[in-house]
C-alpha cells in the first residue's frame, strides 16, 4: 500500500497524464454526453437550487447529475491529493519566472499559491478586490459569455470537431497572454502591489 500511495504522489509524466485526459472525451462521448466542464455545473446547481421561473434554469437538471458528482469528486480527490498524497519536493520554478514575480512584489516560492496574494491578511485590500472580487467576476462572466470554460472548450469542444471550442480556446490563450504582458503589472501598481 505504501509503494502505490508513494507511486500516486509522484509527479506523473505527460505521456501518462495526457491521454488520461485525452480518453476522458471518447469515453463520454460513447456514454452520451456532449457537454464536460467544470462552468455547466454551476447551472445545474442554480437549477437545482433556485426556485422555478426562470427559463435559464428550467430545465431537467438530473440528467445531468454525472456532472454534479464529477465536481464533488474533484474537490474530493483535491483534498485527498493536497492533505494526504502531496509530493514533499519543494515546487521548481524557472529562475525567469522567479525574477518577473519579484519585480512584482512576490518572493516566496515555497508554497503553490503566493503568499503575499493569497492570505487572511490581504482580504479587505485593493488587491483582493483585484484579484477576487473583479477577477472573479470577469471569469465567471467570461465563461458565462463563451458559454463554457478553458477546459469544456479546449478538452472537450476542440475533441468534437468544434468550431466554436477552437475559436474561444485562441482567445482563452490571447487574452491570458495579454493580461500577463500587457495589463498586469500596471494593475499591481494600481492596487499599490
Amino acid at each position: 500500500m505504501n509503494q502505490f500511495i508513494e507511486w500516486v504522489s509522484q509527479p506523473w509524466p505527460w505521456y501518462v497524464a495526457g491521454p488520461m485526459i485525452g480518453l476522458t472525451v471518447p469515453a463520454l462521448l460513447v456514454l452520451g454526453n456532449k457537454a464536460f466542464g467544470i462552468s455547466s455545473s454551476l447551472r445545474h446547481i442554480c437549477a437545482a437550487c433556485v426556485p422555478s421561473g426562470i427559463p435559464f434554469f428550467t430545465y431537467n437538471w438530473k440528467r445531468e447529475i454525472w456532472n454534479l458528482l464529477f465536481v464533488l469528486g474533484t474537490a474530493i480527490g483535491g483534498f485527498i491529493a493536497m492533505n494526504f498524497l502531496a509530493n514533499p519536493e519543494t515546487i521548481v520554478i524557472s529562475e525567469a519566472t522567479q525574477a518577473d514575480l519579484t519585480a512584482l512584489g512576490i518572493t516566496n516560492f515555497t508554497d503553490l499559491m503566493p503568499v503575499e496574494i493569497f492570505n487572511w491578511n490581504t482580504v479587505f485590500t485593493g488587491k483582493a478586490v483585484l484579484f477576487f472580487v473583479i477577477g472573479g467576476f470577469l471569469v465567471g462572466f467570461g465563461t458565462r459569455y463563451a458559454g463554457g470554460c478553458t477546459s469544456g472548450h479546449a478538452i472537450m469542444g476542440i475533441s468534437a470537431l468544434q468550431w466554436p471550442s477552437l475559436v474561444a480556446t485562441i482567445f482563452f490563450m490571447v487574452g491570458g497572454f495579454f493580461m500577463t504582458h500587457v495589463l498586469l503589472e500596471p494593475l499591481m501598481k494600481l492596487v499599490g502591489f
